[in-house]
């Protein structure tokens, strides 16, 4: 369906309506609505098993664990998910090396969505299993060709796979550029200098050397300080399908830590994104954007480096969002402890609210890796999923669902949220998506030596929602870096598209909104990455609207 724009420099484009399934209408989120996922694993036809290499935990490479990422690699409007994996490595890297290695070796998988709430296993057809121990994978249309392309990274390897178009994946780190040396743990694309080409930034964990052996028995193994830390690396697209690495020139390379999780968002809201980096027992950074192909480091200026007691905790993984609709990102981060979570002021620094809001008291009991804020029951509030798992050992724990309330607090539904989240696991990375096009937001979830999850949201009564997928013309295709808001029943949210989000993972590009009773978008607003704005009028909801950006 074809729709007239009015935009700011009235210039007219097209926003066409995907044919994707519509969820059935109904009166709006009831305030008293139960949140639940199920576990749709074995019905989805999903069968991964996550393995770390050995016989028990063993080293810090083994319980860093792996992500995932849902990402529609053959554009059938569907998202498919793609898990990355360890495996065993040579028995000089294990205290505790397996006796007898699998017949079959561990690897990475992509299941193709079918449409049906069932998924196909194609890994081998698409050229997706690396002989590497994988940790963590991002997505994004890198050469603005129309197909979603991969980087997997891991450690001793990265590697940036070409979609070929035809269900394919080619390895083409080398004739790339892309050189990353040791262990390289998150990344994430940001188009930091907006010539409408996605840039590259990789996390770095630590100087792992898989022989040192000084450590206590009750500590199981040395942990991140035993080890050197790292610097990131930053390269430059250099719209030819080739990159350039300007991680010194950029001012990033000065800077050593130990990467856990990155993500980068304009949190400023001056246009330019801007990179946060979640350290491991080191503070964390904030790298704010110059608009001159260099960065300044404000994490402590900002206070986002260190935990709510001035210490270095061991964060895991940052996820930005607008968490009361006014036009800011906030940042939420995981930790071993009390999670953080961050209020933007608008003044280049922020606020933590984890106590006032009642998450800190909630979490603080746990180990918290991968995480999702969504409105997950589409009644206007933005909630938060977070999962659970031991640190050092293998300690399963129960996971958190945290409902948002019109105060701006969140309440603990964890426990009524369905059986899946009291099962205990270990988890590590978690995805999330709208697999099934239904409305609601959805979750996968990586566990440490064990079988993944794939949970289904199975919430009645909610409220109305839509979906927004960005496709660019003169900014990178992907839409990253572009700015939506809506306004509905009386209520303003944004939102901000981004690559890698939560801990070794990244979630589905489209972008999310749950508006209650409203059945209209009143107005709905684009601010691409190069500063145009695009508004659409009187938008229909429970469905799925793309929005292409005006030549």
């Amino acid at each position: 369906m074809h729709l007239r724009l009015l935009l700011l420099f009235g210039i007219a484009s097209i926003a066409i309506a995907q044919n994707t399934p519509m969820a059935k209408p109904n009166s709006g989120a009831n305030p008293d609505s139960v949140i639940r996922f199920e576990d749709a694993s074995v019905a989805a036809g999903i069968n991964f098993t996550h393995s770390f290499g050995s016989r028990q935990l063993g080293s810090l490479l083994e319980g860093t664990g792996a992500g995932c990422v849902w990402f529609d690699f053959n554009n059938d409007g569907l998202p498919d998910l793609y898990v990355v994996n360890g495996r065993p490595l040579d028995d000089s890297v294990h205290p505790f090396p397996l006796k007898e290695k699998p017949a079959t070796t561990p690897q990475n998988h992509l299941y193709r969505n079918d449409g049906n709430g069932h998924f196909t296993d194609v890994t081998t057809k698409a050229g997706l299993a690396p002989d590497m121990y994988a940790v963590a994978v991002t997505a994004a249309d890198y050469d603005n060709d129309g197909f979603v392309d991969l980087l997997v990274t891991g450690y001793g390897r990265t590697i940036l796979y070409h979609n070929d178009g035809d269900g394919h994946f080619t390895d083409v780190t080398i004739s790339s550029g892309i050189h990353v040396e040791g262990w390289a743990i998150s990344s994430t694309w940001l188009d930091y200098d907006r010539d409408g080409c996605l840039d590259l930034f990789v996390g770095r964990y630590v100087k792992f050397d898989p022989k040192y052996r000084a450590f206590y028995a009750a500590d199981n193994y040395p942990g991140p300080l035993d080890y050197e830390g790292e610097t990131n690396r930053l390269f430059h697209n250099n719209c030819n399908g080739t990159f350039t690495d300007i991680t010194d020139k950029s001012g990033i390379g000065a800077y050593v830590g130990r990467t856990m999780g990155v993500t980068a968002a304009d949190f400023d809201n001056d246009g330019w994104p801007d990179i946060y980096v979640a350290n491991d027992k080191t503070e964390n950074f904030l790298f704010h954007n110059k608009h001159d192909g260099t960065f300044d480091e404000i994490g402590g200026d900002a206070s986002v480096a260190y935990g709510q007691n001035g210490e270095s905790t061991s964060a895991m993984g940052p996820v930005f969002a607008d968490l009361t609709g006014r036009g800011v990102q906030d940042l939420w981060v995981t930790d071993s402890r009390y999670n953080r979570l961050l209020h933007n002021t608008g003044k280049l620094t922020f606020d933590d609210i984890g106590a006032s809001t009642g998450v800190s008291q909630v979490s603080a009991q746990y180990v918290s890796w991968g995480s999702g804020i969504f409105d997950f029951d589409n009644d206007g509030q933005l909630d938060l999923l977070i999962f659970h798992g031991g640190l050092i050992h293998l300690i399963p724990q129960e996971h958190t669902l945290l409902r948002g309330t019109a105060d701006g607090r969140f309440t603990d539904v964890s426990r009524t949220g369905g059986a899946v989240l009291s099962e205990r696991t270990v988890a590590r990375g978690a995805c999330f998506a709208d697999y099934d096009n239904d409305g609601k937001v959805d979750a996968f979830v990586v566990n440490l030596g064990d079988k993944g999850k794939l949970l289904h949201n199975v919430s009645k009564d909610t409220g109305h929602w839509i979906g927004i997928k960005l496709r660019g013309t003169k900014s990178n295709r992907d839409g990253i870096g572009a700015r939506v808001e809506i306004f509905a029943g009386g209520k303003r949210q944004t939102a901000e598209r981004v690559a890698a989000s939560g801990y070794l993972s990244q979630n589905e590009d489209r972008l999310h909104f749950g508006i209650g009773a409203a059945t209209t978008i009143d107005k709905l607003t684009v601010k691409w990455p190069d500063g145009r704005e695009q508004v659409l009028e009187k938008q229909a909801t429970d469905r799925v609207l793309t929005v292409e950006e005006p030549e």
